[in-house]
């Protein structure tokens, strides 16, 4: 069986993409927005989406991550920043966010403890 060969410049359409890879377009849209950092595919004039290659890889590791692995949307955005370090890169407003988290809840402040 021949093995079919795809241009690194070839951009696909969101049903493509879906029929490639077994993910429902609905579905799809949904990750763009929950996998933003990782999934944002370009669009056209027309405000189509056209995914790169490099996108149907993406999708195929969501699919992956989160059918087989069982991952939650958190856990798949943390392997996603192991496997696509180049992108997702934490910016700004998200940076602040990623540290709030890592701190954990603040302590009260001084008189405002009804426990004394």
């Amino acid at each position: 069986m021949d093995k079919i060969s795809f241009s690194h410049d070839l951009m696909l359409t969101i049903d493509q993409i879906s029929q490639l890879t077994g993910v429902r377009k609905s579905t799809l849209r949904y990750w763009e927005k929950s996998f933003d950092d990782f999934l944002k595919p370009a669009r056209t004039q027309s405000n189509r989406r056209d995914y790169t290659m490099e996108d149907l890889d993406r999708v195929k590791a969501i699919k992956h991550l989160l059918e087989q692995e069982h991952l939650t949307a958190f856990g798949v955005r943390m392997r996603l920043h192991e496997l696509f370090p180049s992108k997702g890169e934490v910016s700004g407003a998200n940076k602040t966010r990623a540290k709030a988290v890592k701190r954990g809840p603040t302590p009260s402040r001084a008189g405002n403890d009804k426990s004394v």
